[in-house]
């Protein structure tokens, strides 16, 4: 059994009020039996609920990056608030007692166990598992219509520009709208929400003159992902093999879901990797009508910031899990690595928790960029195309984090450098005000995770600052 902690209990749930829920569970009293095996990979007892008999629920730690929660209530989530309680009173020092094995979980146990034996022999047989077959005549459907789509989508945008930005009324916003529909329809998923992502852009409050420069980057994307996603698809309808690009995010914006037999069959599969979060935050999406769940990790052997994305549609959010926080180090088997420039996505499946040490956070402190001109170049070179992420994360190295004559938070680095900290509007909420409340100890040789946004009217690069690495303490400004 892996070591239990309260954050990777707090990772199992399905969401915050069934942790709120297992939590209560446990200061209550509300469980009338604690058990546990012989062995400690099995924790289970009976709780106390609104029927006439206690449910019995139990997690089984046999397999211990997998962790299996059942239980008789008729909660559809899992793991349920009464598997969680059983482990947050097993952290918190309540006595379980060691009691044999239930005979159904042990005849659950072995059905699973010949399960995983049967799927531990396919993956390391020899012979290759067969490629799925992939249905040609459909596929070149598919992408005969996405070309239709991207037609359909360009004479929009031309109009859009002939005609200028001052000129869209409520009636033109009415027809971009029915554009939007029309590019699912096209299979043009990415298309979808970075036209409604424009029409949210005009109907915004601000500054005429700021929405109208961030509109005109917006369609410039969207005409740069139609030169794109066209040739790319007709290059695509010339080979034979119809075969997927592993390296871009094309794939990804003509709204491919990626699956994981396929980042595997790519060879983008890493094995044996820790990883440590260094940030955290869940904003709601109004462009892609999905909550979204980023978190920010550094992959401790190679130094590289990835981000892990989980997106949950509003109409279906309350029954999927929130991803959340978490303060442990993750070990896990399989990174897969999704295609990308800076901040590639990454996915894990399972994982094994362990504490983060001082050496870890001195291993972190010593990644970070100690050059910001060098790391600016990084930036700067993915800004330039114009389909690669806008809001690139760094770990930067500040010899002091303060404050210019005129009251603007910077960064210096040890060779004079500055970078301007601000709070960007790729990001849920602010995080600068918060700096004054640190101790000045903390903002010096310290290092700082900053997410970079490039400001168009104004013509220069900013950054609003994430998370500080100091000494043996990492301090998140989001949460």
């Amino acid at each position: 059994m892996p070591e239990l902690t309260s954050s990777y209990i707090d990772s199992l749930a399905p969401n915050a009020a069934a942790i709120k829920n297992g939590q209560g569970l446990v200061k209550k009293k509300s469980f009338v039996q604690l058990q546990q095996s012989a062995e400690g990979d099995l924790l289970f007892g009976q709780c106390s609920g609104s029927g006439k008999s206690n449910y019995e629920c139990s997690v089984d730690f046999i397999v211990p990056d997998k962790p299996l929660a059942r239980c008789t209530c008729p909660s559809r989530q899992f793991p349920c608030k009464h598997a969680l309680g059983l482990m947050y009173a097993f952290v918190e020092g309540a006595a379980f007692e060691i009691a044999p094995v239930p005979e159904d979980i042990a005849s659950k146990r072995e059905k699973a166990g010949k399960r995983e034996e049967n799927k531990s022999k396919q993956e390391n047989s020899e012979t290759s598992p067969k490629p799925k077959k992939v249905n040609k005549s459909a596929l070149k459907k598919k992408i005969n219509a996405q070309l239709e789509g991207l037609d359909v989508l360009e004479k929009l945008v031309l109009s859009l520009i002939r005609s200028g930005l001052g000129t869209i009324d409520g009636k033109m916003l009415k027809n971009i709208h029915e554009h939007v529909k029309q590019m699912g329809n096209y299979y043009l998923s990415g298309a979808q929400i970075e036209l409604r992502r424009f029409a949210l852009l005009l109907a915004e409050e601000r500054e005429v003159e700021e929405n109208y420069t961030y509109a005109a980057e917006q369609l410039t994307l969207l005409h740069a992902f139609i030169r794109k996603g066209r040739t790319y698809l007709q290059s695509k309808l010339e080979d034979p093999e119809l075969a997927l690009d592993h390296e871009s995010t094309i794939e990804e914006w003509l709204g491919h879901a990626w699956q994981l037999t396929e980042l595997k069959a790519a060879g983008r599969v890493t094995q044996d990797v820790e990883l440590l979060q260094l940030s955290f935050f869940s904003y709601d999406d109004a462009a892609r009508l999905e909550f979204v769940d980023h978190g920010y990790w550094m992959e401790l052997s190679s130094g590289d910031i990835h981000r892990t994305v989980q997106y949950r549609p509003r109409k279906a959010a309350k029954h999927m899990r929130e991803e959340d926080s978490f303060f442990e180090v993750v070990q896990t088997t399989s990174l897969y690595k999704y295609p990308g420039d800076l901040n590639a996505r990454v996915r894990f499946e399972e994982m094994i928790p362990r504490a983060v040490t001082a050496a870890d956070l001195a291993h972190v402190s010593a990644q970070a960029h100690r050059s910001f001109t060098e790391a600016f170049k990084q930036v700067k070179n993915q800004l330039k195309n114009p389909l690669s992420d806008k809001s690139p994360v760094l770990l930067l190295h500040a010899a002091t984090v303060g404050r210019t004559a005129s009251g603007q938070f910077v960064l210096t680095d040890q060779s004079g450098v500055q970078l301007v900290l601000e709070d960007i509007s790729a990001l849920p909420q602010g995080s600068v005000t918060l700096l004054p409340y640190l101790a000045a100890p903390q903002l010096r040789d310290c290092a700082v995770l900053v997410m970079f946004e490039h400001r168009l009217d104004q013509g220069r690069l900013v950054a609003q600052p994430l998370s500080i690495v100091k000494d043996d303490d990492v301090t998140r400004l989001l949460y």
